[in-house]
């Protein structure tokens, strides 16, 4: 089997049929659109929320089942005693790289997210709270353990792995492959469509060269969350991959199914001129950009102004009792973004004692929250809120 990086080949496409320039040119379009009526503070909350369901999925994938609550709780350093706990360690840290990459999209500061001390910094930041057992990882003989080293490129025979049917390049010439890959997947010299291309195709070649000796799925996700900022179709992280390649368009095998696929060969002189196969590559795009489309429809049904307003007046009736008050100032703070607390009996027209009682119970019940005691007061959305307010958003069964 070669060993030249350009095994990887082919790392774009020879051109983009109608349909796939179509189905581009729909998430470039309702990407933009995403959350725009929602005021920035009420946004970010949300995003908070995505990122939590961006952890979920991720996890899922990998068959590390980390509930949206036990993840919450982590993001509060509750961490369970019992073996919950290195699972909920490993969601807090892909929350935080989350976060950081988001933090440094917003300031424009982000780069270009396929070079390789990019990758490495996802890497090492994903493990900074490991353990030790976190970091043992089964070699290919099934037996052997060896130690994982965040932020490191496999480079010795030991770390030579197979992925199922699948054999990465020999760990001696992984540095020479994500150099081609970095080489080959700059964002900033292509247009719109290529950029969104670009996404979907490194997202699979970067598992194919399976770069580290562990966690390559879960960074090559946080990747294309950052390729997708820095392409200008991430709409601030109101929208995530991990949620569409989990579920899937029809069923939750798809994403393993596509990537085994796009693994194969070039068939014949019909199929490309790369060493895998072209037609296969363009099957996955499609299917790729289908998934990114299919999952920013879902969001902006959910994050609807109107819809999502109604449903939160309604969420709120039904936990307290049919509290005017209490539904009035989570609206306030649903359009406004945030409010000061003595704002909150101009609000509802009651007495202040009448107005601070409904704001208690909205902190209680954490459907407001703030950074001090005293502090303005905004909306927190959470796994408790979230099978009434996102129907669909998590499944069902991990809510209860």
């Amino acid at each position: 089997m070669t060993e030249s990086p350009a095994r990887i080949e082919p790392c774009s496409l020879a051109s983009i049929p109608p349909t796939l320039a179509d189905s581009i040119a729909e998430l470039v379009r309702t990407s933009a659109t995403l959350g725009q009526r929602l005021h920035p503070r009420t946004a970010q909350s949300l995003t908070e929320l995505v990122a939590v369901m961006n952890c979920y999925y991720s996890n899922l994938i990998e068959g590390h089942h980390t509930r949206p609550r036990e993840i919450e709780r982590a993001l509060a350093n509750d961490l369970d005693k019992d073996e919950r706990r290195n699972l909920q360690l490993e969601a807090r840290s892909h929350i935080r790289v989350q976060k950081g990459i988001e933090e440094r999209s917003i300031r424009g500061e982000l780069g270009e997210p396929a070079t390789r001390e990019f990758v490495r910094e996802l890497h090492r930041r994903f493990y900074d709270d490991a353990t030790e057992e976190m970091l043992s990882v089964t070699g290919a003989d099934g037996t052997t353990r060896l130690r994982l080293r965040p932020g490191t490129f496999r480079s010795s025979p030991q770390e030579d792995v197979a992925v199922g049917r699948h054999v990465p390049p020999s760990s001696s010439h992984v540095e020479d492959f994500m150099k081609y890959f970095e080489e080959r997947f700059q964002l900033a010299s292509l247009g719109p469509a290529q950029k969104v291309v670009a996404i979907a195709i490194s997202h699979h070649r970067f598992n194919y060269i399976h770069p580290f000796l562990d966690g390559n799925g879960r960074v090559s996700r946080l990747m294309s969350h950052a390729m997708a900022l820095e392409a200008g179709i991430g709409a601030n992280g109101l929208w995530s991959i991990s949620r569409g390649l989990a579920r899937g368009l029809s069923h939750r095998s798809e994403y393993k199914s596509m990537m085994d696929a796009t693994d194969s060969p070039r068939e014949n002189d019909a199929d490309g001129r790369g060493n895998l196969s072209a037609r296969a590559l363009l099957d996955f795009v499609q299917w790729f950009c289908r998934i990114a489309n299919d999952q920013v429809a879902f969001m902006a049904k959910l994050f609807d102004f109107d819809s999502l307003r109604q449903r939160l007046r309604l969420y709120v009736l039904s936990k307290i009792d049919g509290n005017e008050d209490a539904a009035a100032l989570a609206d306030e703070a649903f359009v406004r973004g945030s409010f000061p607390r003595g704002d909150a009996d101009r609000i509802t027209r009651r007495s202040e004692r009448t107005a601070r009682e409904a704001l208690r119970k909205l902190l209680q019940l954490r459907i407001v929250d703030s950074e001090t005691p005293k502090g303005e007061v905004f909306l927190r959305f959470s796994s408790d809120s979230a099978e009434f307010l996102f129907p669909r958003l998590f499944l069902p069964e991990d809510l209860s």
